[in-house]
């Protein structure tokens, strides 16, 4: 039993672009705060919902049969009045009428930004679950959704490399990641493309010239290269660089495979189901123990509490061993 000046009454919500496995978390929060004495509310359509006071009441049933299935039952949406205080001051406002007590959110750096605003702002309890198939927060080895994407944009590959060598194509395939190369760099090495050009390989070296130059106009007439998006800048996302191929090596037979919202989608695999299960029952722990504005991270296999502000300010930093890898057997 909950000591009675604990919170009692848990809200759940979903905000920002949907990933593989946020179901499972729902279902995990919403079974482990009802065991351990909570009543629980889902807030549908994300920080929208909540400012227009779309919330209803969870029983265990409500979260029935949704483990293996994508995206989520509680629906999301990106806010344009939420980040704004007179937003916020309703969703406040929509808090107090519920009964609400502590919030989880589960979603990417811009939703756990929204959390720690209302919390700053109001004192509200916010607990947040890293749900993005970018990887890109800090404090967390995997984030709910990534695994699933992963393996997603794999199997994709896989087929396009079948046509690529029929046709001696070189595919430039892009995938998702916004400013993070977390996708790209992993995809690329266990679909083994020859290359991956990635935002946080910054070098006085053109990463185009590079892939060129190691051996692809020597010995081969096909080959995959993974292009992390570029939303916002010209000078970047595979559009960009396959219009630099034509014009540069016009000898060569370019097409462009852009992967867009294929990668969100699909039933989570077991490690994220299993990611998220942990989380959501450590989302509810870490309510019971007094915790206040952490997100859940997982280090080493174990559940760990990070604070928000670092969650969504500090850059989660790619593993030099990974770019060694990609560079050594793109060869």
């Amino acid at each position: 039993m909950t000591a009675t000046n604990q919170p009692q009454c848990i809200g759940i919500l979903t905000s920002g672009g949907d990933s593989p496995g946020m179901n499972a978390a729902i279902r995990a929060i919403t079974r482990s705060a009802i065991f351990n004495g909570y009543t629980v509310k889902g807030i549908y359509r994300g920080y929208e919902g909540l400012m227009a006071g779309e919330i209803k009441e969870f029983t265990t049933e409500d979260v029935s049969n949704i483990i293996q299935r994508g995206g989520t039952i509680l629906k999301s949406s990106r806010s344009q009045l939420f980040p704004t205080p007179e937003g916020r001051k309703k969703a406040y406002d929509q808090i107090r009428k519920a009964g609400i007590d502590s919030l989880i959110i589960i979603g990417g750096n811009g939703s756990l930004t929204g959390a720690r605003a209302l919390a700053q702002e109001y004192g509200v309890t916010c607990i947040g679950l890293p749900g993005t198939i970018d990887n890109d927060l800090y404090g967390t080895d995997s984030t709910i959704g990534y695994d699933t994407a992963i393996n997603t944009i794999v199997e994709c590959v896989d087929k396009l490399r079948d046509t690529a060598q029929s046709h001696q194509n070189i595919f430039f395939v892009e995938v998702m990641g916004r400013d993070a190369g977390f996708l790209a760099e992993n995809s690329a090495i266990a679909s083994g493309a020859e290359a991956a050009i990635i935002p946080e390989y910054k070098t006085d070296e053109d990463q185009l010239a590079k892939f060129m130059n190691r051996g692809i106009r020597k010995s081969k007439k096909s080959c995959i290269v993974i292009v992390c998006e570029s939303p916002g800048n010209p000078n970047g996302g595979a559009m960009y660089y396959a219009e630099r191929m034509k014009k540069e090596y016009p000898n060569f037979n370019v097409r462009v495979s852009i992967l867009g919202h294929l990668q969100r989608g699909g039933s989570p695999t077991a490690f994220d189901r299993i990611l998220a299960s942990r989380m959501g029952a450590a989302a509810v722990k870490a309510i019971q123990q007094g915790q206040r504005n952490v997100m859940i991270g997982i280090k080493n296999d174990e559940m760990v509490y990070v604070p928000l502000c670092e969650a969504i300010t500090r850059q989660k930093p790619i593993s030099p061993e990974l770019l060694q890898v990609q560079d050594e057997l793109s060869i």
